[in-house]
């Protein structure tokens, strides 16, 4: 298969004429063919005039229609083979092994939203039949489903060129909830995302289904994206990024004349709260497997553990002492591009330089271009609380220890946390009580608790939640990761009294579907 530098609208591939994307091998600085000039407003208005075309017929594909169009997506990325995995290699730095476990992943999650297509739970029907004779007052007949929202727009992110990007749970769960996806790909791994996008537009044509359910944009700044989600055809955005483009987006959604949702996940760093019997009885364990999280893909991963909170004492002391050591024995790693690279230096920079910081250990240099090398770094309670700018997302391998007087100052701190993805709990029998204590507050701050885990790893199944309150996401109703990530792009109708010949097929009598219905309050066997 070959890489044409090719935006795709539809079943189209369209050449850009604004300014140039070129991918940088991370690992050595080296431009990469091909160049992929830019869209134009131009492009984005023909992605989104087939996108909403193709709507109306999409919307009401059946389920076992749209569910072997989410599974054929899946078997087209496969089909594509080592060229992905080497393109993907190329243009992020990340190992072999992790980007073909992220390939499984993707195609995973698409199987995934095939198999809750197919289940037709996610209709959330409910039918409360006539009743004609009820006094004081009849009631008519009532019944409801969920529809799509329309045409969604997508932006690919940095750090997952595959599970978070062109065919990733974003662009899986809308397509799955029968809206149209307009992709803008992230300019860091064009030639993965053009691959990946072939692929989308093959499923499209092998499944018979209309041009404009996917397309996929490229563009240098902000014009793309901005053009997009004001584009009025388009009525909901999935984005993976940074806590200044997502609230950019946002103010931007909500500045339309018919404002829309913006589903960001953006910024966290996901708080590791070391209770004292766990930090007594195996605090060098524990502090093996943080460091082990903490290096995991360079600290590229939105759920790393960037603040560890304990009291302050000489468990807390022989902790800091062993990860420190495992921080210094960690060897560097390629960061994704050099704007990440640069980003994480600067923020390292600015911890190693903070007057009421103390940096405990920094990991090996690397030789290579665009290496991280880790860090970790100690700030008392009281400073921490006292400088938001310590609560600020570092996006690679740094963390900081934040030591407390005692358990008060604890969930002092917990209290004053921003929200966040994910909150860990290492703890042992002998701390159910603080955990008990802490557990509400947390609960208030988190879409995902932990305990004695790690909170790198995002499971894809039906009971994950990969949200949480902002700044961790624009809304903490919702989860980008698992299956029910799908109602972000649904929206219930009801239907007073409609004869039967009008009623969607999932409304009938006969419930010809056979999906779950709740009728007259009582689920159907």
């Amino acid at each position: 298969m070959t890489i044409r530098g090719e935006m795709l609208i539809g079943q189209q591939a369209v050449s850009g004429n604004q300014a140039d994307i070129q991918a940088i091998n991370p690992a050595t600085g080296e431009k990469m063919e091909p160049t992929y000039g830019g869209g134009s407003k131009a492009e984005v208005e023909r992605a989104c005039e087939l996108a909403e075309a193709a709507f109306a017929s999409y919307r009401e594909t059946g389920l076992e229609e749209r569910a072997t169009f989410l599974d054929t997506i899946a078997a087209e990325i496969e089909g594509i083979g080592d060229e992905l995995i080497e393109r993907a290699v190329a243009e992020t730095g990340l190992p072999r092994p992790r980007l073909e476990g992220e390939r499984g992943r993707t195609c995973g999650q698409l199987r995934l939203f095939a198999s809750v297509v197919r289940a037709g739970e996610w209709l959330d029907v409910r039918i409360d039949p006539a009743l004609p004779d009820r006094a004081p007052m009849p009631r008519t007949d009532l019944r409801q489903r969920h529809i799509g929202l329309g045409p969604v727009a997508v932006f690919g992110a940095s750090n997952f060129p595959l599970a978070f990007s062109v065919a990733g749970g974003d662009t899986a769960s809308a397509l799955a909830a029968g809206c149209p996806v307009v992709v803008k790909g992230h300019s860091a791994h064009p030639g993965t995302s053009e691959l990946v996008g072939r692929a989308v537009q093959r499923a499209v044509a092998k499944c018979n289904l209309a041009d404009g359910v996917f397309s996929l944009l490229f563009g240098s700044g902000k014009d793309i994206g901005q053009a997009l989600v004001n584009d009025p055809r388009i009525q909901a955005v999935g984005f993976t990024g940074s806590r200044g483009g997502g609230t950019a987006l946002m103010a931007t959604a909500q500045a339309r004349p018919q404002p829309i949702p913006v589903y960001a996940e953006m910024s966290s760093i996901n708080p590791v709260f070391l209770l004292p019997q766990a930090l007594k009885a195996r605090g060098e364990q524990i502090a093996e497997g943080f460091v082990g999280s903490l290096n995991m893909g360079a600290g590229q991963f939105c759920t790393n553990p960037g603040l560890v909170i304990a009291v302050k004492g000489q468990e807390l002391d022989a902790f800091i002492d062993a990860a420190g050591e495992g921080v210094k024995a960690s060897p560097s790693q390629t960061m994704l591009s050099p704007g990440i690279h640069q980003a994480y230096e600067q923020g390292v920079d600015a911890l190693s330089s903070h007057a009421k910081v103390r940096e405990v250990a920094r990991g090996q240099v690397g030789e290579g271009a665009n290496q991280c090398c880790a860090g970790l770094f100690v700030a008392s309670a009281a400073d921490f609380l006292a400088d938001e700018a310590l609560q600020a997302e570092m996006f690679g391998a740094s963390s900081l220890v934040v030591e407390c007087a005692d358990q008060a100052e604890v969930k002092r701190v917990a209290a004053e946390l921003e929200g966040q993805l994910t909150i860990t709990l290492q703890m042992d029998d002998g701390d159910v009580d603080v955990a008990k204590a802490l557990l509400p507050t947390l609960e208030r701050k988190a879409g995902r608790i932990l305990a004695n885990g790690w909170p790198t790893g995002v499971e894809v199944c039906h009971a994950m939640v990969h949200g949480g309150p902002y700044p961790a996401t624009s809304d903490s109703r919702t989860t980008s990761v698992g299956s029910a990530a799908i109602h972000r792009f649904l929206r219930p109708v009801c239907y007073q009294a409609l004869p039967e010949a009008l009623l969607p097929s999932a409304l009938k009598d006969a419930n010809p579907e056979g999906v779950s219905r709740l009728v007259d309050g009582k689920r159907e066997a």
